[in-house]
C-alpha cells in the first residue's frame, strides 16, 4: 500500500546571514588574496636575490682576474730571475766568451721592466767584475793588446753599464758610452 500524499508546505524565510557564514562565503576569496601577496613577495625575493647573485658572480669574475694577473706576473718575475741567474753565472765566468754572452743577457735583461733597483743593483757586480781595478792597464776602455774576445767582453760590460746608468739615473761616462757603441 501507498500512504497517501500530503501536501508538504515549505515555507522559506530569510532571515540575515549570520557572521560566520558570511565568513566562511569569503573564504576563496581569502585563499586568493594570500596567494597574490605570497607570489609578489616571492617575485621580490627572487629579483633581489637575482641582484645579489650578480653581483657576487661579478665580484668574483674580477677578484678571479685579479688573482691571474698577480699569477701570471709572478711567474713571469720567477721566470726572469731564473734568466738573470744563468746570465749572472755566465757574466761571472773566466772565458771571454762565456762572460760576453752573460753581460749581453744581463743588458737584455735590464731594459725589462721586471727588473728593479734592487736586481740591477745585482747586475753592478757584473758589470764591475769586468773593470776589475787589480788588472791595472785592463779597464773597461780596454787596452792596446786585447784579444777580441776580451774586447767584446768589455764592450758588453759598457753597454751592461750604460743601461743600468740610465735605468737608476746615474751619470755615464763618456768614455764608456763611447765603447758601447762599437760594433763588431
Amino acid at each position: 500500500m501507498v500512504p497517501p500524499s500530503t501536501p508538504v508546505n515549505m515555507a522559506l524565510t530569510s532571515a540575515p546571514a549570520q557572521w560566520w557564514e558570511v565568513l566562511g562565503a569569503l573564504g576563496p576569496l581569502a585563499v586568493l588574496l594570500g596567494a597574490i601577496v605570497a607570489a609578489v613577495i616571492g617575485g621580490v625575493t627572487l629579483r633581489q636575490r637575482t641582484r645579489a647573485d650578480r653581483l657576487a658572480l661579478a665580484q668574483k669574475r674580477e677578484s678571479d682576474a685579479k688573482a691571474l694577473e698577480q699569477k701570471r706576473r709572478s711567474d713571469d718575475r720567477s721566470e726572469w730571475w731564473r734568466r738573470a741567474q744563468w746570465a749572472l753565472d755566465r757574466a761571472l765566468d773566466d772565458q771571454p766568451s762565456t762572460k760576453a754572452l752573460g753581460l749581453v743577457t744581463l743588458e737584455v735583461l735590464a731594459h725589462s721592466t721586471l727588473a728593479h733597483a734592487e736586481e740591477l743593483k745585482l747586475f753592478d757586480a757584473a758589470w764591475a767584475s769586468v773593470n776589475d781595478p787589480d788588472d791595472g792597464e785592463r779597464t773597461i776602455l780596454g787596452s792596446k793588446d786585447m784579444t777580441l774576445q776580451e774586447r767584446r767582453v768589455h764592450v758588453a760590460a759598457a753597454r751592461l753599464r750604460v743601461t743600468l746608468d740610465g735605468r737608476l739615473g746615474r751619470i755615464t761616462p763618456d768614455e764608456v758610452k763611447a765603447l758601447a757603441k762599437v760594433t763588431f
